[in-house]
């Protein structure tokens, strides 16, 4: 066997460009052949920096907060599943008791806040309500009235929170 035919042929235009690099590298003088080759390891370093280093560097930094990002908002729908699966199952009240329930839950908005029942329908008005009494109100009606929210028109204000929300109560669709 000889060993050209253990050595694989290259497609003539390479084999070419090949033979043109050697010729090329032969003809510089050594001093511009470390240069050349320091170049190039230079630019393969900074390849190697920027396609896999940079990169895998910038995830193991951002990855801590991003996992805790994420799991506290797995947290936020594991509790909005339960608090979904437990209203689900409550049993309906009365349209009576609903509706008192709403009135008595509109009194702690401190005069700040109308109720209007309709049928199954309830609308609640309110002006200059601070976020954590609307968010009260919100959650005693879904459960003393179990109501359910079904549109809401809110306006931020410097006092507080002023618009409407319209609720549905428990029994209908």
């Amino acid at each position: 066997m000889s060993s050209d035919a253990a050595q694989p042929t290259l497609p003539p235009g390479l084999a070419g460009a090949r033979e043109q690099a050697g010729r090329f590298w032969q003809t510089r003088a050594p001093r511009e052949r470390q240069a050349i080759a320091a170049m190039a390891v230079a630019v393969a370093v900074l390849l190697v920096w920027l396609i896999a280093v940079q990169p895998a560097l910038r995830t193991l930094r951002e990855t801590p907060a991003e996992l805790d990002r994420l799991d506290s908002q797995w947290q936020q729908m594991q509790l909005a599943a339960l608090e979904s699966a437990t209203l689900r199952t409550a049993s309906p009240v009365p349209p009576q008791q609903a509706a008192e329930a709403l009135r008595a839950a509109t009194e702690r908005l401190g005069g700040k806040g109308k109720i209007a029942l309709q049928g199954d329908r309830a609308t609640l008005t309110f002006t200059a309500v601070p976020f954590e009494a609307l968010r009260n109100w919100i959650g005693e009606a879904r459960s003393a009235a179990r109501a359910r929210p079904i549109e809401a028109q809110l306006l931020k204000s410097a006092n507080g929170y002023s618009g409407t929300i319209t609720i549905v109560l428990s029994g209908t669709t």
